[in-house]
């Protein structure tokens, strides 16, 4: 055993010692630099402390690190299966490629998912299909009566992500697709960058807590560099971003390695410096004064339509925000639910796996507590986590939604393969990175087409989906046209398995449903907390 440990330290030493004796020169000297070389490796894992295998193991103790590295590609590429999340499966990015590529994502021979298996999910299909509707009408109306600039959106946007965390080149081929396209790009809260502006595609800008591009010297909000920015015509609406789902209530850091000066210039941030956006707003700090913002921006724009997005945690919050609603007669034009499935470049674990409601559920929370409020009607609901197929659309907009926006989608669409390195900033691919020739793998008009064909392919593919189920448009899907496996026997429609709010029912003093009720009992208009 300890012959097996010390081997390749031993043929190194051996090797290198004799290399001289019974070779040419030509061949002696390459051989005496590489055994010397393992040589030397191998002494010094010996008596480095750091490492126990590489003091029992020298040399063949770097393996250990060398399969590590490479372990995420190895299962990637080889070992997992088709319907593997991790955190998107083989399945879902072959079917977002071949999109983007204009290639058939038909399947022979079957479906490959297991139709027994718990959690099974299709949509219930008509006797009498519907003619197939044209995608390009599947677009909703934003903005309510404070409102005067309102804005017709797609059913399925771009999510927020920010020039920082992407490259330039990757903003430029996502806005360009989405100009070519007609529907929105979301900037993400690292503010509208000269990339966003080249093609003119329709913006939706978010102000994150570190409100940049609107930002005074000290970080707080600027009135005057907002108008500025909010006036111009390419901004469609704004988002004011409460949290975010894969990091809720942790805010975000851009690290300084990553900022460049053209990063600190759009975002009015120094150079060398960590970029922090805090975990809360400075604006404001009630529910009330959460409104008072909205108002504020949307005078500032000249009547664009403003929302918010959030991720759902405490219920009483996003409540005690409703209940502030009524009381101010000041309504957001729209809400993104976020999902805590949602994408980031970098998470601390605990938050990516533990924090936060998933999309579903917080989609039809917010729905809910709407329509229990009598707000539904004023209100549009935006839905984002884990959204890249035409199923994935007509099941959020089954749950409450009236719209969807996708992030990683997306991103695969622009060639990202999943390498899991996005904080790295040696993304592959080119996606998320600001190394300026990394970033040169991403070719921009190419990639710009395939976000275009993503968008448009799945689109179409929710129009024949919905036409089986003999529906002409998104907006008439409920949640009886979809349907889930809960046992090996047993299927029940969506509307059978959630509850839904009737008209105003909070408002009432009779309404009896347990959570709803005493969440919203807890609710205050005036502050975060818990009511007493």
């Amino acid at each position: 055993m300890i012959f097996t440990r010390f081997t390749a330290l031993a043929l190194s030493l051996i090797s290198a010692l004799v290399s001289g004796y019974y070779l040419p020169a030509v061949w002696a000297i390459p051989l005496f630099a590489i055994s010397g070389g393992l040589t030397a490796v191998g002494l010094y894992d010996l008596a480095q402390p750091l490492h126990s295998v590489r003091r029992n193991y020298p040399i063949l103790g770097h393996l250990r690190w060398f399969f590590e590295e490479i372990r995420p590609e190895i299962r990637q590429y080889l070992i997992e299966g088709d319907e593997e999340e991790t955190p998107f499966s083989r399945s879902q990015r072959s079917l977002i490629y071949a999109r983007a590529k204009n290639e058939s994502s038909d399947r022979a021979f079957g479906t490959r998912v297991d139709v027994y298996r718990n959690g099974y999910e299709f949509i219930a299909h008509s006797t009498r299909p519907a003619p197939v509707a044209d995608p390009t009408g599947f677009r909703i109306p934003i903005g309510g009566e404070a409102c005067s600039q309102p804005y017709s959106a797609s059913i399925f946007n771009i999510s927020a992500m920010s020039f920082g965390a992407l490259s330039a080149n990757a903003i430029r081929a996502l806005n360009k697709g989405a100009r070519m396209g007609g529907f929105a790009h979301d900037t993400g809260e690292g503010s509208i960058s000269p990339h966003h502006r080249e093609f003119g595609g329709d913006l939706i800008w978010e102000i994150g807590s570190g409100y940049f591009g609107c930002r005074t010297a000290d970080g707080q909000f600027d009135p005057v560099r907002f108008a500025e920015q909010a006036r111009e015509p390419q901004v469609k609406m704004i988002e004011i971003k409460l949290s975010q789902g894969a990091k809720p209530g942790h805010g975000g850091i851009l690290p300084a390695s990553k900022i460049t000066p053209e990063i600190a210039l759009t975002r009015g941030i120094p150079m060398g410096e960590d970029c922090v956006s805090p975990a809360r707003h400075r604006a404001f700090s009630t529910p009330l004064e959460l409104m008072a913002f909205v108002a504020r921006l949307r005078t500032l724009s000249r009547g664009k339509p403003v929302g918010f997005k959030l991720c759902i945690g405490q219920p009483w919050e996003f409540m005690g925000m409703v209940k502030a609603m009524r009381e101010t007669g000041i309504h957001p034009d729209y809400i993104v639910v976020d999902g805590a499935e949602g994408g980031t470049g970098a998470s601390p674990l605990e938050f990516a796996d533990h924090v936060g409601m998933p999309m579903r559920e917080s989609l039809l929370f917010v729905h809910n507590t709407l329509v229990g409020a009598g707000l539904r009607g004023r209100i549009r609901v935006g839905a984002a986590g884990k959204i890249v197929s035409a199923f994935d659309i007509a099941a959020a907009l089954a749950l409450g939604a009236d719209w969807t926006n996708a992030g990683r989608g997306f991103m695969f669409a622009l060639g990202c393969i999943q390498s899991l390195s996005c904080h790295t900033n040696r993304c592959p691919v080119g996606v998320a990175t600001q190394d300026a020739m990394r970033q040169r793998a991403l070719v921009v008009p190419d990639k710009a087409e395939r976000v275009f064909n993503f968008h448009r392919n799945t689109l179409a593919a929710l129009a024949e989906m919905i036409a089986a189920a003999g529906l002409e448009h998104p907006s008439r899907i409920g949640p009886h046209h979809l349907v889930r496996r809960v046992s090996l026997t047993e299927i029940r429609l969506f509307s059978q398995l959630h509850i839904f709010l009737e008209e105003g029912e909070l408002l009432g003093d009779g309404h009896q449903r347990d959570f709803y009720s005493q969440a919203w009992r807890l609710a205050r208009a005036d502050s975060f907390d818990m009511a007493a």
